[in-house]
């Protein structure tokens, strides 16, 4: 590997999901921390770069959304900033062929996907047992030694959207105000909404004062259907009336949120809200929202990180019963009911 020369105009990449978002910040902040005077690009997707738009530690968000900007013309953008040093925390063949493309001299990422030749400094990825994906990202530092001092995630809040959400929450402020997340970019993820039902049920039976709120796109609020016939005037679907930084405010009034392996998930745990996270195929060791607790079904072929087509219609989320997840809620309920 060749020598690491101290970078003046820095491009990180991570255009993906909002959990990979977030997980990336104490790379950013290590970053800076490393090197106060240079400039720091971040390249994000338009689906989750809005919740870094305060972030302290770069100098822009560069939005990538590969269906509205082809490959090549993101490629011309990124050679205008003559950037020096691209850190590639996507694991593509195509993020690093996009850094070479823009003709970036220094590229540290990760060696998957035989890309390795396009890599100035490749970095080992997956080799680990029980290392979470954050702590990947903090190896591409390591690599090139650049000091990690620190591994706590962080988020900038929104005055404006705190100040909208505060007054729009003000009719559940007294409540008991349980956020459940039915949905995934992948279907894979996803629990039966027959489990939901059950669970739902046993939830409002629980405690009266219990009210279930869903956050989400416009194209998740029908997926809550059969919640809302369930709970009545005790749900409220705010799927699609919501911005990220309007839907991070809310999260913020929870005191619980129950979900699926989801970017959600990790916005409610960034939030400081107590999570009890759903996981079936993805690895929770890797991916689980750091302070969240992972309920999962005990199978041979689980996590297999949906590497693989499956081959037994989902078990490790279609058996993972509802029992089985109230029982973790309710050990969480006598410190909720002091909030």
């Amino acid at each position: 590997m060749r020598a690491f020369k101290k970078p003046q105009r820095i491009i990180v990449m991570r255009y993906r999901f909002i959990g990979d978002t977030l997980l990336a910040v104490p790379f950013l902040r290590n970053l800076r921390r490393a090197f106060p005077e240079a400039h720091i690009d971040f390249l994000v997707a338009s689906n989750s770069g809005e919740l870094l738009a305060r972030c302290p530690y770069v100098n822009n968000l560069i939005y990538f959304d590969k269906h509205k900007t082809t490959f090549t013309k993101m490629a011309a953008v990124l050679k205008q900033n003559k950037y020096d040093t691209a850190f590639i925390l996507k694991r593509s063949f195509s993020s690093a062929a996009l850094a070479a493309l823009a003709g970036v001299p220094q590229r540290v990422g990760f060696d998957t996907e035989f890309r390795q030749l396009l890599l100035t400094h490749p970095v080992a990825y997956g080799q680990k047992q029980n290392h979470h994906e954050r702590d990947y990202f903090l190896d591409v530092l390591s690599a090139v030694n650049i000091p990690v001092l620190d591994t706590h995630l962080e988020y900038w809040p929104d005055a404006k959207a705190e100040q909208k959400i505060t007054a729009a929450f003000a009719p559940y402020a007294k409540r008991r105000n349980v956020q459940i997340h039915l949905t995934s970019s992948n279907p894979a993820k996803q629990w039966p909404v027959k489990h939901w039902e059950a669970l739902v049920q046993r939830l409002l039976a629980e405690d009266s004062n219990v009210t279930l709120h869903a956050v989400g796109a416009t194209a998740d609020a029908a997926q809550y259907d059969a919640v809302a016939k369930l709970a009545g005037d005790r749900f409220v679907n705010w799927c699609g009336k919501t911005s990220l930084d309007d839907s991070m405010a809310l999260i913020r009034h929870m005191q619980l949120v129950i979900g699926v392996d989801s970017g959600t998930l990790h916005m409610a745990s960034v939030a400081g809200v107590p999570v009890v996270a759903l996981f079936g195929p993805m690895n929770p060791e890797q991916w689980l929202p750091p302070n969240a607790v992972a309920v999962t079904k005990s199978l041979a072929c689980r996590p297999c990180n949906l590497k693989t087509p499956c081959r037994y219609q989902f078990e490790c989320m279609t058996t993972l019963s509802p029992d089985t997840v109230y029982q973790q809620v309710s050990t969480l309920w006598p410190a909720l009911s002091q909030h």
